[in-house]
């Protein structure tokens, strides 16, 4: 990728990698969106799973958040685009990277969630047993809800974390805003310019979303006891 500035001006070409840089900065958003809503919900059930009365299903709950907590994000995302294959499953690197985002974002929201679960009063559990409502009832109704509202500056610190850590996502192949401002530095000998664009428009992204999740928790701010 190489820009000369024999038929445009500086000014026009710098206006085209604030763009590329803009551009790939789309794509971060979206991979971290798509991680993080998939993260949370599968990060709800192995949150169930791990609380579980049956001894197996609370094992392979723990597990689960044990390995990915424990192990670092590029071993996965690279143990992952090198597994799928093998078990038949020829994706794209761009599904691979979301596969093992939301994967380690399921088992950091999943300790989260048996925070705020094992954090509701008895009785609301109790009230929901004399309403008649099934275990299954009471879990996605009220405690997942009230969890939810429990964990919520927990849950923006992680989606923060999410949104970092898909810069790693490059070594697939995935071309977000890092990938993209090392292969401008490379093309324009301009890395501090490039890498500097590239951190200002990971805080704004992530400045943004902080204020949003604020926003939320004072939205669900009301109190339980």
């Amino acid at each position: 990728m190489r820009f000369r500035c024999t038929h445009a001006t500086e000014h026009d070409v710098s206006w085209k990698l604030f763009a590329l840089l803009v551009q790939s900065c789309g794509l971060t958003i979206a991979i971290s969106a798509v991680s993080i809503v998939f993260g949370l919900l599968i990060g709800v059930l192995v949150s169930g799973a791990m609380l579980s009365r049956n001894a197996l299903v609370s094992w392979c709950g723990r597990t689960f958040v044990s390995f990915f907590r424990g192990s670092p994000l590029l071993v996965q995302l690279l143990l992952i685009y090198n597994l799928l294959p093998v078990l038949g499953l020829n994706v794209p690197s761009l599904v691979a990277a979301i596969v093992g985002l939301s994967l380690c974002d399921a088992a950091y929201q999943a300790e989260n969630m048996r925070g705020g679960l094992t954090s509701i009063p008895k009785g609301l559990l109790e009230a929901a047993d004399m309403l008649g409502l099934s275990p299954r009832q009471q879990f996605w109704r009220i405690k997942v809800p009230i969890a939810l509202r429990l964990t919520l500056p927990a849950l923006t610190s992680e989606a923060i974390m999410i949104v970092k850590a898909s810069s790693l996502v490059s070594v697939v192949g995935v071309v977000e805003l890092t990938r993209m401002a090392q292969d401008l530095a490379a093309s324009t000998f301009k890395p501090l310019e490039m890498f500097a664009v590239a951190g200002l428009l990971y805080f704004v992204t992530n400045w943004v979303l902080s204020q949003l999740g604020r926003r939320f928790e004072r939205s669900f701010s009301w109190g339980i006891r």
